[in-house]
């Protein structure tokens, strides 16, 4: 090669890398960009929702407003309440003044009354929008023990029911005060928009209320295509006030709602997200199925014996496998999820708030509408889908304002489980990084994570040890990670280059050196992190966007793997840094030697003290509970095995309810399982599961 090749070959080479660096540079950028319009973007939400909360600001709670006697009158008499919660007389005050509002209040904060209430002082009929039919069947229920002439319409009332519905709309004498709708009601019933018109004509609509507003917008956790629709109504019925309810939203959230339903500006009312009595924890989640159920086992019987509680599980065969397991080992719990009829549904949930369960299985379909105070712990079996499902389920805890318990199960296989099931939604992933974050901190107050979420203000000592973080207070210790994040890189490259793909659990394999052997790297060190800690370093790069997921699809299922993420230019430029908080010493080994220090530790010796009295004493209890449960089991197991032979040869010893449900070549066995284990509970039998077939005993207590 002569030399005049060698100096343009040079030159080329130069301009190659001059380019690179420009396009690293040029990506920076653009992630800058991204990042300063989102902050633009969140300031002017603030700044919307700030004058939103200003205007509530007024003297909402006043007593000198006209209709306050009636009000405080029907709160008495109709409702049997002697006072209003937080918020409740501000919103109904501003409902009634005409005002179009937004009420954000926790779980269990009285929201409901705040349309009621309105709807029996003012003339005319309230139009409750509610996305769930079992929500409003349950308010129905509620509303006509307290004598108060409510309706709804839905898919399952009879046309004798809907004539007389919406002859009630337009009748002037007519005491119908309310009606519950669905928004898909609202959207494909062009009669009912009809009579709705005429109603408003004729001056009978006087509320529009909208249950679970956060659906409406395409930033919620939840958002529902069919609550678009609600848009047109103040355009259609501009004098009628709109109050929208929710438990959970954030500032964006809130901007986007007040937008799309054509009431920007509007009130809003906020109440604090902070439950002082509800202790949050996360705990890791054992990898072992059995050590899983163990685990909740020794909870309930031990710290929670006694006590009523839910248990929330993502699938509808997890909750039905947890369930049988908790009754294996002596748990008394029911099961409840969306593809259980009704009827059966509502007789668990009436076994649970009678105190015959100690706990409900359940997936999300148990939740809106559940009044039970007395709620003492809330464990989720597996991540929420966001930080708002997780802030709205564990708020069913503790609502009499006893202290309850709210504990988080954290695996890091269960993120990609979740993800598959998420990712077409438009703030799937988003949300459930979120979540993600919030169990992957190692430092901060729980509190101040939800807090920040809300965007609400904090101040970490008003936790009261009210969280695992705040009650085991640890340093603060950041570590540097951009070498594993680039050994990461390389990993996934040379999938590539083998044409093929690493799923999250693949790719920490192959950084221990362990897996096929093709997918791993010489140059690539194993790391000196124990594995959950090298799953922790994944997850925060990938919520962080220096990795990202890549989601492919197969005739059976969603396949989620690992790719690059929109920070990777960032991550491999020269001066790059990517940081990582983990867990430093306990904050009372670190100042050992101070005064405060040491009462801190003694403090800490007598609570330990004291909880190890309160454990022995515990299992004690337990472990006489366990012992008479066996003696029950000794005496009853004589009467069983005669009773089983009388069952075998009299089956009309059985009702005809269960007999029809056993279906003994059924395809789907398991779920006919849970079915039966319910059953059995609905005829008080027991259930006895074999490898090869089921045997059903009548118990001594059964009249048949």
């Amino acid at each position: 090669m002569s030399d005049e090749e060698v100096t343009l070959q040079d030159k080329l080479a130069e301009i190659d890398y001059e380019l690179q660096t420009v396009e690293t540079q040029i990506l920076s950028l653009q992630e800058r960009k991204e990042f300063l319009l989102r902050q633009k973007q969140s300031l002017k939400d603030e700044m919307t929702l700030k004058k939103s909360l200003t205007l509530a600001n007024r003297n909402w709670s006043s007593k000198d407003f006209p209709w306050y006697k009636k009000v405080v009158e029907v709160l008495e008499t109709t409702f049997k309440l002697p006072g209003f919660r937080p918020h409740q007389l501000q919103t109904v005050n501003a409902v009634l003044s005409k005002e179009d509002t937004i009420l954000i209040m926790p779980t269990g904060g009285g929201k409901s009354l705040c349309y009621q209430l309105p709807a029996l002082v003012l003339p005319g009929i309230t139009l409750v929008i509610s996305p769930l039919v079992s929500l409003m069947e349950d308010q129905l229920f509620a509303l006509k023990a307290l004598n108060v002439n409510a309706a709804m319409m839905s898919a399952s009332a009879t046309r004798e029911e809907v004539n007389s519905i919406q002859q009630a709309m337009v009748d002037k004498n007519s005491k119908l005060k309310m009606i519950y709708v669905t928004p898909e009601k609202l959207a494909k019933s062009k009669r009912f928009m009809t009579k709705l018109q005429k109603m408003y004509e004729l001056k009978r609509l006087s509320l529009m209320a909208i249950d679970e507003v956060h659906c409406c917008s395409q930033w919620g956790h939840d958002f529902r295509p069919d609550y678009k629709f609600l848009g047109v109504l103040k355009g259609m019925f501009p004098d009628v006030p709109i109050l929208g309810l929710t438990a959970t939203a954030t500032s964006k959230v809130i901007v986007d709602v007040q937008k799309m339903l054509n009431i920007s500006g509007c009130l809003v009312f906020r109440a604090s997200f902070n439950r002082p009595n509800l202790f949050y924890e996360v705990r890791e989640k054992p990898s072992n199925q059995k050590e899983c159920f163990d685990s909740l086992v020794e909870l309930m019987k031990t710290k929670y014996a006694g006590k009523s509680g839910i248990i929330y599980a993502t699938s509808i065969k997890d909750c039905e496998e947890l369930m049988q397991e908790l009754r294996k080992r002596g748990i008394r719990a029911g099961c409840y999820h969306a593809t259980l009829d009704a009827a059966l549904r509502s007789k668990v949930h009436q076994k649970w708030l009678s105190g015959e369960y100690q706990a409900v299985v359940a997936t999300i379909a148990f939740g809106m509408g559940i009044d039970k105070p007395d709620v003492r712990f809330v464990i989720h079996h597996s991540l929420s889908k966001s930080m708002e499902n997780f802030y709205q389920e564990s708020g069913r805890a503790g609502r009499d304002n006893k202290p309850a318990d709210c504990i988080l199960y954290y695996r890091f296989a269960d993120v990609f489980r979740l993800s598959t099931m998420v990712f077409t939604q438009q703030t799937g992933l988003e949300c459930l990084y979120g979540i993600v974050a919030y169990c992957l901190d190692k430092t901060r107050c729980r509190r101040s994570i939800i807090a920040s979420h809300f965007n609400e203000g904090w101040d970490t000592s008003d936790c009261n040890e009210m969280c695992d973080h705040c009650r085991r207070p640890r340093e603060k210790k950041e570590i540097e990670i951009v070498e594993y994040c680039r050994s990461l890189y390389k990993l996934i490259q040379n999938a590539a280059g083998n044409d093929a793909k690493l799923t999250a659990q693949m790719l920490v394999d192959a950084w221990f050196g362990k897996g096929k052997a093709n997918l791993r790297v010489s140059s690539v060190k194993v790391p000196s992190l124990s594995r959950e800690m090298a799953e922790d370093v994944v997850g925060h790069l990938l919520i962080e966007g220096y990795l990202a997921e890549d989601f492919h699809f197969t005739p059976y299922n969603t396949i989620s793997y690992i790719k690059r993420g929109p920070r990777a230019a960032a991550a491999l430029s020269e001066k790059a840094t990517v940081k990582m908080c983990v867990q430093g010493a306990r904050k009372t080994e670190i100042n050992k030697g101070s005064p405060k220090a040491n009462n801190t530790i003694n403090s800490e010796k007598k609570a330990k003290v004291e909880n190890n009295a309160r454990t022995k004493s515990e299992t004690t209890k337990a472990e006489n509970t366990m012992k008479s449960e066996k003696k029950v089991k000794v005496e009853k197991h004589a009467l069983t095995e005669s009773m089983n032979n009388v069952a075998h040869k009299r089956p009309s010893t059985l009702s005809s309810d269960v007999l029809n449900s056993i279906t003994p070549n059924s395809s789907k066995e398991k779920r006919g399982t849970d079915r039966v284990i319910n059953l059995c509970d609905d005829e008080d039998l027991d259930f006895v599961p074999l490898k090869k077939k089921k045997v059903f005993v009548v118990s001594s207590d059964d009249e048949g």
